[in-house]
């Protein structure tokens, strides 16, 4: 799937997500989100991503591209994740799927 600024590549490839020694997202089933002038994201199915552990936080963006995000924090690691609930048509494969920082680890 791709439009002229962004492709999307599903992956089996085990992927994890550990901030200190918590392991926070543990995948077969990624989908990695490549951008123009970005680092490519890995965004996880939510049922991968241990959710009783983020809160969702204040933060809300909009990206033309993508739609709209709201972001997640845990503890007081703030923003250290997201997912666009509502996306536009090209890139629905990760609507509701959670994104995390580089520096939180993949």
């Amino acid at each position: 799937m791709q439009n002229a600024r962004i492709t999307l590549h599903p992956s089996k490839q085990r992927m994890q997500v550990r901030v200190d020694d918590i392991l926070l997202a543990d995948s077969t089933n990624t989908v990695e989100l490549r951008e123009h002038c970005y680092p490519p994201r890995r965004y996880f199915p939510r049922e991968d991503v241990r959710m009783d552990l983020l809160t969702v936080s204040e933060t809300t963006t909009y990206c033309p591209f993508k739609g709209h995000a709201v972001y997640f924090s845990l503890g007081e690691r703030r923003d250290i994740a997201w997912s666009y609930e509502e996306t536009i048509e090209s890139v629905r494969a990760i609507a509701g799927r959670m994104a995390f920082y580089e520096e939180v680890g993949e």
